[in-house]
């Protein structure tokens, strides 16, 4: 999960590099840079956790930058005017990869839970 993650934060920003600079979509990107990179770090953050109660509360964290990654990337799909059929595909995989991401750190949470 965590090369997933990595990958996922790498193609968001290379993605928000090509994307139109007008003064809606700046503010687009700022969030969404900041959600998908938080994912990972809260990632980092639950490794280095203590007990599981912790360790399922950063993964939480976690869920929740993706599930918020998701709602700035549907934003950009409905606002911003991506005549480029590259740009439309890699928002598509962005968009399905971040719903994939949010499923498993929600099986990770239940397992956690599970066991404490």
């Amino acid at each position: 999960i965590y090369d997933r993650i990595f990958a996922f934060a790498v193609r968001t920003a290379k993605f928000i590099e090509k994307l139109p600079r007008t003064m809606t979509i700046t503010e687009y990107k700022a969030q969404l840079i900041r959600s998908s990179s938080s994912i990972g770090a809260n990632m980092a953050e639950a490794d280095g956790t203590l007990t599981r109660k912790d360790f399922a509360n950063k993964i939480g964290i976690a869920r929740r930058e993706s599930r918020e990654s998701r709602y700035w990337l549907e934003l950009i799909k409905n606002v911003a005017d991506l005549k480029d059929s590259c740009l439309q595909d890699e928002l598509g995989w962005l968009l399905k990869e971040s719903r994939e991401i949010m499923l498993i750190l929600s099986a990770i949470i239940k397992n956690t839970r599970a066991n404490l």
